[in-house]
């Protein structure tokens, strides 16, 4: 007989795959496709929503970025929860926040009641998306199978990003806009439902770590200040207090942040998570991919109504191509990963991204027709944009192991949600003042609207460009591996490759 070797008798046989995987992910799926609707379902019912309760300008502009911000800025907090406690278990209490949150803001009846339910509606999705990306590394073991997930859960939260739009036209033009809240909750419940019987639990193997409360209230506060100074700027100078005084506020708040993480015992996010080149280059990079994306959405938006004057309806439907180009995007993207690597893929949609936005501040003016001024721009930035969803998803658990999905993923998608709030506060904020200049100089108000919405999202280009250089330069080649020859995780140090 053979000796049976100390290395061969240790190995233990790789557990199965769980048959009920895959309509886990869907269960997953569905209900990041509605949070991530959630962010920008609100656009095209805005001025019904303003009229109907009389809220202000600046109370307006709450009812976005407070969802944002609060998604953002707790992402982290709700990451290391599901890493501790139970991803299930957190996922789940992330969808009944979520619920009651929507609940609130159909019923409300004064401006402080909606903006109150959109800050608990992002509190609920920094409890369920780390969760949801966190139990899909847990699931989905096998390279391929991994990599496809990721796809497909990257290319649903694109999706609902783009079709809450055409969602908000639909509904507020057909029946009124608190239904833009209200179909949330039978999705919530659907995955209530479903949760219970087909997505498993699990956790990090040390139960008691602690959680860093101080770290999170920081980091929030931090990030509400610098986007409130940066909304005032559109109609403050830049040196005037309303705009120094929050900015400068939230900028010490992001550094007392770094010093109380630092000498934190167990911190909101560790060195650990930032020292691997790839993640940390993925995460930075994120912000300038979703400060693109929903400045795009939402300027575009803003154009098609005040100057192109399309109707709620046929601003949202308008908005049916670029759906379609991120799902075809996401379909070739993941395709190409399996064959060239995450690297090159990532970086042709950075720089096919900064190429449609390009195409639109060139091609749509105050006389464009939707078919050869809008259309164009929006099928490539929808296409690059694709690429762009499957591959970011999988650099940022780039040798992850199951103990630190939860938190990976919340920092990965905290830089989505921070990307878009303060890229959006700053460009719109630019397009803004440059409208304002143009009228003031005599331009009509259609044309001034468009040289300032442009030149915003021109900006936003050379952001996506520097973000495409920064993947070619600082990279590992990324396979998406996550386990090491012996089935084990894989130890979140640099790759060797």
């Amino acid at each position: 007989m053979d000796p049976v070797t100390p290395r061969a008798a240790d190995a233990q046989p790789e557990p199965a795959p769980d048959p009920r995987r895959w309509t886990a992910l869907w269960v997953l799926c569905l209900i990041q496709f509605m949070l991530t609707l959630d962010m920008t379902v609100v656009n095209i019912a805005l001025p019904a929503i303003q009229s109907d309760l009389e809220v202000s300008d600046s109370g307006l502009a709450w009812v976005v970025n407070g969802y944002v911000l609060m998604a953002g800025g707790l992402l982290l907090l709700g990451g290391r929860f599901s890493d501790i406690f139970g991803r299930r278990l957190i996922f789940v209490a992330g969808v009944v926040t979520f619920g009651v949150a929507s609940a609130i803001c159909a019923a409300a009846v004064n401006p402080g009641m909606l903006i109150g339910g959109r800050f608990l509606q992002g509190a609920g999705e920094a409890l369920a998306a780390p969760a949801s990306l966190g139990l899909i590394a847990v699931l989905f073991t096998d390279t391929k199978e991994r990599a496809k997930a990721l796809g497909i859960w990257g290319g649903v939260s694109g999706l609902g990003g783009v079709l809450g739009t055409v969602l908000s036209g639909v509904l507020t033009d057909l029946a009124n806009w608190r239904w833009v809240f209200y179909i949330n909750i039978p999705v919530a419940l659907i995955t209530l439902f479903m949760a219970s019987r087909v997505v498993p639990e699990s956790r990090m193997a040390d139960r008691y770590s602690r959680i860093d409360f101080p770290g999170a209230v920081l980091g929030t506060s931090g990030l509400v200040a610098i986007v409130y100074g940066l909304l005032q700027a559109s109609t403050h100078d830049w040196g005037a207090w309303q705009v120094l005084l929050p900015l400068l506020g939230g900028v010490a708040l992001l550094a007392l942040l770094v010093l109380v993480e630092v000498r934190t015992r167990e911190p909101l996010i560790p060195l650990r998570a930032l020292a691997n080149r790839t993640r940390a280059t993925t995460n930075f990079i994120t912000l300038f991919q979703a400060s693109g994306f929903f400045s795009y959405v939402f300027l575009l938006t803003l154009f098609e109504q005040q100057v192109l004057g399309y109707s709620p309806l046929e601003g949202g439907l308008g908005y049916l191509p670029l759906g379609v180009g991120i799902g075809v995007g996401v379909g070739i993207g993941a395709g190409m990963m399996a064959n060239l690597g995450v690297k090159p893929v990532l970086a042709i949609g950075f720089f096919g991204s900064a190429v449609g936005l390009l195409m639109t501040t060139f091609m749509v003016d105050a006389d464009s027709s939707y078919l050869s001024g809008v259309l164009p721009g929006m099928a490539v930035f929808g296409l690059f944009s694709g690429l762009c969803f499957p591959t970011t998803a999988n650099a940022a658990l780039h040798n992850v192991t199951t103990e630190n999905a939860g938190l990976a993923s919340g920092v990965q998608t905290a830089m989505q949600q921070v990307g878009g709030a303060i890229g959006l506060a700053f460009l719109v904020t630019l397009a803004l003042r440059e409208t304002a200049d143009q009228i003031g100089a005599g331009v009509a108000p259609g044309d001034a609207a468009a040289d300032g919405y442009w030149m915003a999202l021109r900006v936003a280009a050379v952001m996506l460009v520097i973000g495409g250089v920064l993947i070619l330069a600082l990279f590992e080649s990324v396979s998406g591996r996550p386990r090491n020859a012996l089935g084990e995780y894989m130890p979140e140090k640099e790759a060797t490759s």
